[in-house]
């Protein structure tokens, strides 16, 4: 025997019993094999599966060790069975899963389609892979079509009084095993199979398209069918065959048909009784918009039972008292009466007549096929600006054609919204979606319509959402730079008007690109148009600002402000203006994240003229520093005046006819911004306060009102009216650089006020200014008005 510790011993077994407890799960605890006796323990872990993860059969470990004392208290246990450690675990039987049919088939209808509707594209899908079968098989063995009076095509009746849909195909059918096989077995797919004994084969060099392969379709007839009657004749056999099954039945049947009326001569008919809820499925008109939805391209044609009419003459009888009247006049000739009326007929008619161009060659499709394909697929009723048909090979295979709308019908929730219409996915041909969530194009792009036919995109069962995967992200980098290119060609157009319709309509679109996606920032520059100093009528590209740059100029300027005028007479373009540097105009709201993100264009940087430490290149340092002597202690009395209301008074290097200008932090907001972030409906006031940026005052030290302040400073620094002046400074600064005032009203009483004493007597008489309103609260008037008149009465 050998002495073990009790952690190990214990360990030991509990990781044998754990195994054996796992194996031997719920079925284990029925029945057990001969010979191999179950405790009563087991059976219990058997019953609760959960336990066997943790403390499982306690009682049987009872039996194999013998507890000389308590695990808690450390001692050393005697183990009592050392031959069964070494012994391997007792043999494990394997059961499989049994399932509730008719509740799994409810699970398997109501969970993997979110719409109803797809139960058509699912079984008009299957006729076509049933046609696609029969005409590869007959490569092979041509006695399959030895019935050739059958076209190969998918035909769809409707009866919607009794509520009844009839899909019949021409395909391969169905024998008698093959309907228990591919009906009978949930999940198993005919197309599947037949796909894998293509490709075992040594002869499988065609290319095939079908489009099943999760072997549900079927069911998807139950989402609005209470009973479905599959009707089927295979080539391959002489009788004809039916299966019948209920959507809540757990079983169903297949009988010969012996009904020489419902002989077919091939192929498979499928009739679904609606339920009473979905009998609307069963008018003619909406089975034909569905088949225009989502099987408009399938390969083979799919017609529909329509009534039709026409329009034709008959006679109409004549009224006994007209009769009577004309009877008179028997000589003359009488034409009969006749009426028009439209005589009604039901027959077949061809659904499916728009040819999928994008499985052409391109050289072979000409601009008024790709226009009028755009204007059928997405109702449109202008031609496109632009189109772009492409195959992408390789890792990742799919066919596209792209197109940029001559006009923007988005609004502006749309262009925040992801969720869009404009991009019809198909699979084979066969439409699955137009509703995507940024998958296949981010927003900035979302004005981009096309289709996407791919025959290996990965997609759940239902068909209905894009898994997220490697391929996925493939495919959405491909079709990014397929749109640049296209939009690239817009803008090199000889017809500059062009880009101008596209840039009106999608500007915007491009500036969010560049706040959204920094990876294409090299594909959105060349993209952008903006106004500048230098062209304010006609927006220009950054290609053609870099152009006219110039030879020393190394950073890219630009102002943001509300509209082209303000921008042109803002006052921090100044010097730039006399040195003949073009700055860019940022009038619209999103312009000026836009270039933030975008950080510089050919290495050449993006500098904001309305912010700190503007370099200009032309720094003259014996001059400035001469200047920031003389006018220090101006500037630091400036600054005690206004307080906290700016960071600091500087010397500025950008104006030239303005005494001052106030210009805002590096990393804060400018002034623009600032009073975009105050007008949105949802800002947080408090985080308003910690973005704005610390202000500078930058004076202009060679404008006379600078000049006489500096001479105030000397001479009087604690005047009023200097005091005055500088407050009055600051605010004037406040509003010509874009800024709002915290107090508009006390701003306007300072002007006045400053406006009374510059015009108080210069074109009124001395009695005009003595009875004008308010005329004695200006101090020349209470001099001319008060002591005047006393002086005359001390003479008397």
């Amino acid at each position: 025997m050998h002495r073990l510790s009790s952690r190990r011993s214990v360990s030991a077994l509990l990781r044998l019993r754990g195994a054996s407890c796992r194996t031997t799960a719920a079925p284990a605890c029925s029945s057990a094999p001969a010979g191999n006796t179950t405790t009563e323990n087991e059976i219990r872990v058997g019953q609760y599966p959960a336990v066997s993860r943790g403390w499982c059969n306690i009682a049987g470990l009872s039996h194999s060790l013998n507890l000389k004392g308590s695990l808690a208290s450390g001692r050393r246990l005697e183990s009592t069975a050392a031959a069964n450690d070494a012994s391997p675990p007792p043999s494990a039987e394997k059961y499989e899963y049994q399932a509730e049919v008719s509740r799994l088939m409810d699970l398997i209808v109501n969970s993997l389609y979110s719409n109803k509707e797809v139960f058509l594209r699912e079984l008009i899908s299957n006729a076509s892979d049933a046609l696609d079968k029969l005409r590869f098989l007959s490569v092979t063995e041509p006695q399959l079509l030895k019935d050739g009076t059958v076209d190969l095509d998918i035909r769809i009746q409707t009866d919607k009084d009794n509520g009844i849909i009839s899909i019949t195909d021409s395909g391969i059918g169905m024998t008698r095993q093959e309907l228990v096989d591919c009906l009978g077995t949930i999940a198993q797919s005919g197309t599947a199979k037949f796909l894998k004994a293509l490709k075992e084969s040594k002869d499988s060099g065609s290319d095939s398209n079908l489009i099943g392969q999760f072997g549900v379709g079927f069911y998807s007839s139950f989402l609005v069918a209470e009973r479905v009657v599959v009707s089927t004749k295979s080539p391959k056999s002489d009788k004809q065959y039916v299966w019948e099954g209920e959507a809540n039945s757990s079983s169903y049947s297949i009988r010969e048909e012996t009904d020489p009326d419902r002989l077919i001569p091939r192929g498979t008919r499928l009739t679904l009784f609606l339920k009473n809820d979905d009998k609307s499925f069963a008018h003619p008109e909406r089975i034909e918009k569905l088949v225009k939805n989502y099987s408009q391209f399938v390969s083979f044609p799919i017609y529909t039972w329509q009534e039709k009419g026409y329009t034709k003459e008959v006679e109409v009888d004549e009224d006994p008292a007209e009769a009577k009247q004309e009877g008179e006049d028997d000589k003359a000739e009488r034409k009969k009466k006749t009426k028009k009326v439209v005589e009604k007929y039901w027959d077949w008619e061809l659904t499916n007549e728009t040819q999928p161009i994008w499985l052409r060659n391109p050289k072979e499709v000409s601009t008024e096929e790709y226009n009028e394909f755009y204007k059928k697929t997405f109702n449109e009723y202008l031609d496109p600006l632009a189109s772009s048909h492409f195959t992408t090979e390789g890792e990742v295979e799919f066919r596209s054609i792209l197109y940029v709308p001559a006009v923007s019908s988005m609004g502006k929730e749309d262009m925040v919204n992801p969720k869009t219409k404009n991009i019809r996915l198909y699979v084979k041909r066969v439409f699955i979606s137009d509703d995507f969530d940024g998958e296949l194009f981010p927003r900035y792009l979302s004005f981009v319509k096309g289709v996407v036919d791919s025959n290996d995109l990965p997609l759940n069962v239902s068909r209905e959402i894009l898994q997220e995967s490697r391929i996925v992200r493939i495919m959405r980098k491909r079709l990014v730079r397929k749109a640049f290119d296209m939009i690239l060609g817009i803008s090199l157009s000889e017809n500059r008007e062009d880009y101008e319709t596209f840039w009106e309509n999608y500007g915007k679109y491009l500036k969010l690109g560049c706040i959204e996606d920094r990876e294409n920032h090299k594909r959105l520059g060349p993209l952008l148009r903006f106004f500048s100093s230098q062209s304010e009528n006609e927006v220009i590209s950054l290609d053609e600002y870099v152009e006219n740059m110039k030879p020393e100029q190394k950073d890219i300027y630009y102002v943001a402000s509300d509209s082209v005028t303000s921008a042109r007479n803002a006052p921090f373009l100044e010097k730039l203006l006399e040195k003949d540097l073009e700055v860019l105009f940022l009038v619209d709201p999103i312009d000026e994240l836009a270039i933030q993100n975008l950080k510089s264009y050919k290495e050449k940087n993006f500098v904001d003229i309305s912010k700190e430490d503007l370099d200009l290149g032309d720094k003259d340092e014996e001059q400035e520093k001469v200047m920031k002597q003389e006018f220090a202690q101006t500037c630091d009395w400036m600054k005690k005046r206004l307080g906290d209301k700016v960071a600091s008074v500087q010397i500025s290097s950008r104006l030239s006819s303005s005494p001052c200008v106030l210009v805002s932090g590096k990393f804060g907001w400018s002034a623009n911004m600032e009073r975009l972030m105050k007008a949105q409906t949802v800002g947080d006031t408090q985080n308003l306060e910690f973005m704005r940026s610390r202000r500078v005052f930058e004076i202009n030290p060679d404008h006379p009102i600078i000049k006489s302040l500096n001479a105030a400073w000397k001479s009087s620094p604690d005047d009023e009216d200097a005091l005055r002046a500088i407050d009055l400074l600051y605010d004037a600064a406040l509003v010509s650089s874009g800024y709002t005032p915290d107090n508009p009203a006390q701003l306007g009483g300072k002007i006045y006020e400053m406006m009374d004493m510059a015009l108080s007597g210069k074109w009124l008489s001395a009695a005009e200014v003595q009875s004008a309103p308010g005329g004695s609260q200006t101090p020349g008037t209470l001099e001319a008005e008060i002591v005047q008149p006393v002086e005359a009465g001390h003479q008397k």
